[in-house]
């Protein structure tokens, strides 16, 4: 059984390894085209344009490593058909359970290796990446209306709700274009901030220059309505928002982990905010590298088809088809999800139980009658 076990893993590993490292290539040389055409608009080198495009290979290989999986396994299985190994292995006792059993335990090693890079080398990577191109483009636009976030808090004049808008970030990662809108527990507005630019310092602590304060007074019997705005080179706000809430409502959601898409969507529903495409997101990087593990049962009834069946080519060729199915239905799922308000785990499980379900089938058919 140890020899069957080498036999299986040393060319379904390599076969992966070499897809991997095919497409891998393939979208690296696609994003430094990219890259080097935006550097020399931009008076860069080509080492930023490389490097950035280096830094997008793990989330690549994150995203392709279900598809990897499938050919890598699909092509690895066929050529042993077509050799007629696996059929002298079925002589020798290795029956359907005990083939499902070994590629089993290897898709479940591409599915913590997929865990892995997904939820910490991709991310870091990501996030570096995110820093380099706001470095050479002198910052990152977020939109036209930039990104919004809430907080709520209990002060001693009673609850207070505040919106923030920015409008982007700078070269270092600060905040530009900042409007913070604080409301009474009526919802009524009690003051506006607007600050050129700003940090967070600590834990909730945001250090604003180039100030403007503006606060709405309640009139009284005595005293009509009041409006009073006053500038300060230099402010601090004490608000609720901490560093990581605010990193993860700007940054793309490639830098995020698992565990922040977690707090951050706890966040979200704290203050009555929207969290279903987080949600959705949520539950598809959990659920994501086992994806792997149904790659690998989709490939293994291509080892019960005959050389006359079609040769490795045509094999390979139905696997590539397969995969980008998968990809294209995994993305779908996501879209009409957020639509459809559709439950967001199941909307993350779908395609790979949809798949799962394929693959048995047809293995259940092939080792019936063929």
């Amino acid at each position: 059984m140890k020899t069957v076990r080498r036999l299986f893993y040393a060319d379904i590993l390599s076969s992966v390894a070499f897809v991997s490292l095919a497409f891998l290539s393939l979208f690296f040389f696609i994003d430094f085209v990219d890259a080097i055409s935006d550097s020399a608009r931009r008076g860069n080198s080509a080492l930023v344009a490389a490097a950035t495009s280096l830094l997008e290979v793990p989330s690549h290989f994150y995203e392709l490593a279900p598809i990897s999986v499938l050919i890598g396994t699909i092509y690895a299985l066929s050529r042993l058909a077509q050799s007629s190994e696996f059929t002298i292995l079925r002589t020798g006792g290795l029956g359907p359970g005990r083939a499902l059993r070994l590629l089993a335990t290897l898709g479940l090693a591409f599915g913590l290796l997929t865990f892995f890079v997904g939820d910490y080398l991709a991310p870091f990577s990501e996030n570096r990446a995110v820093q380099l191109k706001a470095l050479t483009r002198g910052g990152l636009g977020l939109g036209r209306t930039g990104t919004w976030l809430k907080d709520r808090q209990t002060t001693p004049e009673g609850e207070r709700s505040y919106s923030v808008n920015v409008a982007r970030t700078g070269t270092h990662g600060e905040m530009l274009g900042i409007k913070i809108f604080e409301f009474d527990s009526d919802d009524r507005l009690i003051q506006q901030i607007s600050a050129d630019s700003g940090i967070v310092e600590g834990q909730t602590t945001w250090t604003l220059s180039n100030v403007t304060l503006t606060h709405w007074i309640a009139g009284v019997e005595t005293r009509p309505p009041q409006v009073t705005s006053e500038t300060l080179p230099r402010w601090q706000w004490n608000g609720g928002l901490s560093a990581d809430v605010v990193a993860s409502a700007l940054l793309p959601l490639a830098t995020m982990s698992t565990l922040e898409l977690w707090r951050y969507i706890g966040h979200l529903d704290s203050n009555e905010q929207a969290a279903q495409a987080y949600e959705i997101q949520f539950w598809k990087r959990a659920l994501y590298p086992f994806a792997c593990l149904v790659m690998v049962g989709l490939a293994l009834p291509f080892a019960y088809l005959h050389a006359r069946a079609g040769g490795i080519s045509l094999k390979v060729f139905g696997g590539i088809m397969l995969g980008i199915t998968f990809m294209l239905l995994n993305n779908l799922a996501g879209h009409l999800g957020l639509l459809r308000n559709w439950t967001p785990w199941i909307v993350a499980a779908a395609p790979s139980a949809l798949f799962l379900l394929m693959s048995m089938a047809a293995f259940a058919w092939l080792v019936r009658y063929r």
